[in-house]
């Protein structure tokens, strides 16, 4: 059986991990086992971003319902309490843009469901 070259497909997977730590500084970026612990730490803190980023604005969005739900007067609690004794399917992130940006149509959901 012949010999097998392992040039290629290593330069090819070497390169795969060194394209990703484009951007590193120093040996992070041009020596491939410190590149390679680098882009694996960096991918781990991109997951667990992704995480944060969802918590972060499920937080944005239940205050500003809550800042507009205390300029009609009442908590966030009750008005979500309201809305969901009403049948108001209007998520978190619906209620925040119509709060933020149509004040008048967020006092008439919250008109609606206080009756």
């Amino acid at each position: 059986m012949a010999r097998v070259r392992r040039g290629f497909k290593a330069r090819r997977r070497k390169n795969k991990i060194l394209k990703r730590a484009k951007g590193f500084h120093f040996d992070r970026r041009t020596k491939f086992r410190r590149a390679a612990e680098t882009v694996k730490k960096a991918l781990q803190y991109a997951f667990h971003g992704r995480k944060l980023l969802k918590r972060d604005m499920r937080n944005l969005w239940v205050v500003r319902i809550s800042a507009a739900s205390k300029a009609l007067g009442t908590s966030y609690s009750r008005l979500m309490h309201s809305l969901k004794q009403n049948n108001v399917r209007l998520n978190r992130k619906m209620l925040a843009e119509i709060a933020a940006r149509d004040f008048e149509g967020f006092k008439s959901i919250f008109n609606n469901t206080q009756k």
